[in-house]
């Protein structure tokens, strides 16, 4: 133990030590000796745990998901305690859901915040897209046949291809500005941060993604039909070339995406580590 009584479990929880936590936890011989030490201010490792780390250690970025990771490591090391410690209040009266609670506040705006500012890049070219996408399922390349209504190029595969990606367009990024939406109207509580919010952001990024490649499928199907014969063979470069742009936001958000692929799916949080010399 050091000055403040707090022996390995209580400074592996306060400073987020994962690896060492969970080495610990799998030496049972140690748990009913230095699991249910308190330390002088009659905090066990729940409260520790509970209690913000200004250092965000968590290597993970954006507020939210720090807070979500926050959760996370809080219900681990909750799991892993004696139900009595649940409800233990240290010498200022407070409980481990209590002090999570009010040292968690300030990092749940940020997160709010966060959410809403993502929500609302992302909202803005999911409604860009569906707008574009509903005008041209509405359309129809080469136009009908009179008489009968049917399309002059309908046995044409492009024109299949055309079809099929401008609906998968218009239903992800309608999808998508929906998520978004319930984002933005959402109340951002603590509890929120655990699994609701993120899931959303992550549904919604995944049906905008879809719907870009989908614009970029039935522009690329539809504008076939323009070129002439002798053009065909420069079609495919000049599509590369005029879908840059798209896919360059697409590929500045995907870190995010795999970021919150991680954070969700991944039950104990991990810690970033600097090399100390």
């Amino acid at each position: 133990m050091n000055s403040e009584k707090k022996n390995i479990i209580l400074l592996a929880v306060e400073n987020r030590q994962t690896h060492v936590y969970a080495l610990l936890l799998k030496r049972e011989i140690l748990k009913d000796s230095i699991f249910h030490v308190v330390d002088h201010e009659g905090n066990s490792a729940l409260h520790l745990a509970a209690k913000s780390n200004d250092r965000h250690p968590w290597r993970i970025p954006g507020a939210a998901l720090q807070m979500q990771w926050e959760i996370k490591w809080y219900e681990y090391v909750k799991n892993s305690m004696p139900m009595h410690f649940f409800v233990r209040y240290n010498n200022n009266s407070k409980t481990a859901r209590e002090i999570f609670t009010k040292s968690h506040a300030d990092l749940v705006e940020k997160g709010g915040k966060w959410l809403n500012d993502t929500s609302n890049s992302c909202s803005v070219v999911a409604a860009l897209i569906a707008t574009v996408a509903f005008a041209t399922s509405a359309t129809v390349p080469g136009g009908v046949k009179e008489g009968i209504g049917a399309p002059t190029l309908e046995n044409q595969p492009a024109f299949d291809v055309f079809s099929i990606s401008s609906l998968i367009a218009l239903c992800s990024s309608v999808t998508s500005v929906v998520m978004f939406l319930a984002i933005l109207t959402s109340r951002h509580q603590e509890k929120d941060f655990r699994s609701d919010l993120p899931t959303k952001l992550l549904v919604g990024l995944s049906f905008l993604f879809i719907s870009i490649a989908a614009i970029l499928v039935s522009f690329c199907a539809g504008h076939f039909f323009v070129l002439k014969d002798e053009l065909k063979n420069y079609a495919f470069p000049i599509y590369a070339v005029t879908c840059l742009p798209v896919t360059f936001f697409a590929v500045m958000q995907f870190p995010l995406y795999l970021n919150l692929i991680w954070a969700t799916f991944k039950k104990v949080p991990q810690r970033s580590y600097t090399a100390v010399s």
